[in-house]
């Protein structure tokens, strides 16, 4: 039996000695070809591409490249490892994202083995009718260019413009600053369909509007890559920072308003006296939040609201509002801002005063009402409550419609 196995090992040793003979006899590179020495790399369908195809004796570095009448080479395989065996390539004539112009190139295959040994097959390789034009991107634009994805109604988004030259398969997206995580910008939707030629915009928000937390705050490269139907490739890039990011939250503290007759301190308003409220609103969020007027403490007649006190709707801010049942007009006609506006964090931006309730932040509001014509219908209560409103954006389900009270309205 233990002849047997000295054998079989003497049997396996001979059968791997014979292969490594018989490889080395091969030459390192051999049987290199290309199906078509003359194509016209124009897409249209017609010889726009030749195949090289080639096969390694043994492991090594294979080049392949053009030599152009100056003698520059133009590499379309730089030194990539194989090892034994048999390939394929197609060629289109584009090297470097670039057409390589008309005319007669002399095609090298090159191998380089471990030990340093090389070898080398050549031949002559013609270009005709070659789209060597690149799509271009005209006009391409980044704003702004400091973005911060915050829901607040300033620079929450970055818009992206270009004037496409030519039909192209067009990619944008983010390079983070560690240069490998990419973030893709979908491209808004517009007459003009993705890739065609002509104007495009991309309306960028970090993923906020999705309740999703944006990139991580930070310096990035936005870049804009277009590759034609024969392979030319232009690529444009700019940057973008982006700060104080993130999904902002607040509540109004613990879902419980104070409502009464500041004058008694009971809960029954007669008309035409004043109904008071007292609350507690918290950024419970990591960013800040921004607010406008009028502050806390303002005073409404029940006929006003938040436009008469000249604070329209403001795109991105929070504010206080109370409704009533019966309520004629729109919801939450009686805004206040999320606290006094002397207590809050003031910033200049664009020229204006900007006022901010910071991450952890808790502020008291309070406000009256006079009740001059709130309607009673065969009721003598009328339900009262406060909601924490993100205008133009939304209101939190918990937000909406806190604490009704039922306030007794005498004559």
């Amino acid at each position: 039996m233990r002849f047997k196995r000295i054998g079989f090992l003497l049997m396996i040793i001979a059968v791997a000695a014979l292969f490594s003979a018989c490889s080395n006899s091969r030459p390192l590179l051999y049987d290199v070809s290309v199906s078509l020495d003359t194509i016209s790399p124009n897409a249209d369908g017609i010889d726009d591409v030749t195949r090289f195809s080639y096969k390694l004796s043994r492991s090594a570095d294979l080049s392949i490249y053009l030599i152009d009448d100056a003698g520059e080479k133009h590499y379309f395989r730089d030194a990539r490892r194989r090892s034994t065996g048999s390939y394929r390539v197609d060629f289109g004539g584009v090297v470097d994202g670039a057409m390589l112009p008309d005319g007669q190139y002399t095609w090298v295959v090159e191998a380089v083995d471990d030990a340093g040994q090389s070898a080398r097959v050549d031949g002559t390789l013609t270009l005709q009718n070659a789209d060597t034009t690149r799509p271009e991107f005209q006009g391409f634009s980044v704003y702004p260019q400091e973005f911060t994805p915050n829901r607040d109604g300033i620079n929450d988004r970055v818009t992206i413009n270009y004037y496409l030259t030519k039909k192209a398969d067009v990619q944008v997206y983010l390079i983070a600053p560690d240069g490998e995580t990419r973030y893709p910008i979908e491209e808004k939707e517009r007459d003009v369909e993705p890739g065609d030629p002509g104007f495009h915009t991309y309306d960028y928000e970090g993923g906020v509007d999705l309740g999703a937390e944006p990139p991580p705050d930070g310096t990035y490269i936005i870049r804009a890559e277009a590759v034609d139907t024969v392979g030319n490739r232009t690529v444009v890039t700019d940057t973008l920072t982006i700060a104080e990011g993130g999904v902002p939250r607040a509540d109004i503290l613990g879902g419980t308003v104070d409502f009464y007759n500041p004058a008694t301190g009971d809960k029954v308003v007669p008309l035409g006296q004043t109904i008071a409220f007292t609350l507690t609103v918290e950024n419970f969020g990591d960013v800040p939040i921004r607010t406008i007027g009028p502050g806390s403490g303002a005073h409404y007649a029940s006929e006003e609201n938040f436009n008469t006190l000249g604070f329209p709707q403001s795109s991105g801010v929070w504010r206080v509002g109370i409704d009533f049942e019966g309520n004629p007009s729109y919801a939450y006609p009686y805004r206040w801002a999320v606290g006094n506006l002397d207590e809050l964090e003031q910033r200049t931006i664009n020229g204006n005063t900007e006022y901010y309730l910071m991450p952890g932040q808790r502020a008291i509001v309070t406000g009256t009402i006079q009740l001059n014509d709130v309607p009673l219908g065969n009721k003598d209560a009328v339900y009262f409550w406060a909601g924490l409103i993100h205008e133009d954006v939304a209101i939190d389900a918990f937000n909406d419609h806190v604490d009704p009270t039922p306030i007794n309205i005498g004559f």
